[in-house]
């Protein structure tokens, strides 16, 4: 996929199946480098071990088009990690009011704890405010005691090397797009080149 396409073209409605592949990753790989863009907190769905489903707002970290993956942190104590880890299927909801667009993304998941690409993700995450929330004591969603404030818990962090910082990868099996718009809606399915229009 080209990146470098024009703000002229981003400005004009995408027609063809094949216009509007482009223009959807196009603005997934812009989302992870954008804080305002609308699709950079899309929301993660996943199933829980008593087969309930779990849903929550996370932060897009990374797209990699040509893999046609998306990549996440997380703490790797949190109960995401848990269930991603005994049911990897996933889906990912992003909404952008700018485009009237809705994606609904089926996907894949594996958890990575370890390696250099972990280890460059750290490198990056320990230089910002959020880095305490992977050096905690306690694991996300631990109770706190009657007098423990959360600013306590971060206070008395691990060693930085010990860090809980994971990163999920999500390999896109299918994506559902759906564009509501005054002139009429339009919904297809995209799945590696396949492309299918369906009722909205």
């Amino acid at each position: 996929m080209d990146a470098s396409v024009g703000l002229n073209s981003l400005q004009t409605t995408p027609v063809t199946a094949s216009d509007i592949r482009q223009r959807i990753w196009l603005e997934l790989q812009r989302a992870p480098h954008d804080r305002h863009h609308e699709w950079r907190t899309p929301l993660l769905s996943s199933v829980d071990q008593q087969a309930q489903p779990q849903a929550r707002m996370v932060v897009l970290r990374g797209v990699d088009t040509l893999a046609r993956t998306f990549h996440l942190y997380t703490d790797s104590r949190s109960p995401k990690v848990a269930e991603l880890d005994d049911n990897p299927s996933a889906a990912l909801t992003f909404w952008s009011k700018r485009l009237g667009w809705q994606l609904r993304v089926s996907a894949l998941a594996t958890v990575q704890r370890s390696g250099s690409e972990v280890d460059a993700a750290w490198a990056k995450m320990r230089q910002s405010r959020a880095a305490g929330d992977y050096v905690s004591l306690l694991a996300p969603g631990e109770v706190l005691g009657d007098t423990t404030t959360t600013a306590e818990v971060l206070a008395d962090p691990q060693p930085a090397q010990q860090h809980n910082l994971a990163i999920i990868n999500l390999q896109v099996i299918v994506i559902d797009w759906l564009e509501l718009a005054p002139s009429g809606h339009r919904r297809a399915t995209l799945q590696a080149d396949a492309w299918q229009w369906l009722v909205p």
